[in-house]
C-alpha cells in the first residue's frame, strides 16, 4: 500500500492511495506514478483513463475510509492476540519495551516509527501476515471520533492506556471528551 509517491519501491504491486489533505492533493502525483510503472491507484476523482492506459482506478467517495476499510478487512482474516496501545503520551516507549520483552517468546508484528494516525495504522496492520503470533500497534488521536475509527482497525484483544494529558488536546473541547 502506498500513500506517498517518494516512497515506491515496487510499482508492479504497489496499489496507491490519493489522500487529499490540506496541502498536497495526492491526485497531482498520479501521472509521475504510472510513468514510474504504477498501475493501480484509489481515487476520489475520475481520471481520463486514456491518459493511462492499462492503469486500474477505483473511484470511492473517501480515499482515506477505503484503506482504513481495506485495513481492517485484512486484519479481521488474523486470530492473533493484538495490543493496542494509547494516550496522549508514552505510547511509542511502551510498544518498544513490550517487544524488547516479549521478541523471545513471540513473533511480533508490531507499529514502525510512531506510526498512529488514521493513516499509519492502517499502514501497520496491512503488515499482519500469518507467521505472527503477536501484533502491537500503537493508536493516537487528534480529534473527536478519531478513536472509534482506529478500534475497528486495530481490533485489540489486550488494551493498554498510558496517559491522558494535554498533548494533542487542540481537537477538542476539553479533556473529559479526548
Amino acid at each position: 500500500l502506498l500513500t506517498d509517491s517518494r516512497t515506491l519501491l515496487r510499482p508492479e504491486s504497489s496499489l496507491f492511495f490519493a489522500l487529499s489533505g490540506p496541502r498536497r492533493d495526492g491526485h497531482l502525483f498520479v501521472p509521475e506514478l504510472f510513468k514510474a510503472g504504477l498501475r493501480y491507484f484509489v481515487v476520489s476523482e475520475k481520471l481520463n483513463s486514456k491518459s493511462y492506459p492499462g492503469a486500474t482506478f477505483l473511484v470511492v467517495n473517501n480515499v482515506l475510509e477505503a484503506l482504513q476499510k481495506l485495513a481492517a478487512s485484512h486484519r479481521s482474516k488474523f486470530n492473533t492476540d493484538v495490543i493496542g496501545i494509547t494516550g496522549s503520551n508514552g505510547k511509542t516507549i511502551v510498544k518498544e519495551w513490550l517487544y524488547q520483552v516479549l521478541q523471545e517468546d513471540k513473533n511480533i508484528i508490531r507499529s514502525p516509527k510512531s506510526y498512529n494516525s488514521q493513516i499509519g495504522v492502517p499502514l501497520s496492520v496491512w503488515e499482519m501476515e500469518p507467521q505472527y503470533n503477536l501484533a502491537i500497534f500503537e493508536a493516537g488521536i487528534s480529534q473527536s471520533g478519531e478513536m472509534e475509527r482506529l478500534q475497528k482497525i486495530i481490533q485489540p484483544t489486550i488494551g493498554i492506556f498510558t496517559t491522558i494529558g494535554e498533548a494533542h488536546s487542540e481537537g477538542f473541547l476539553s479533556i473529559r471528551q479526548k
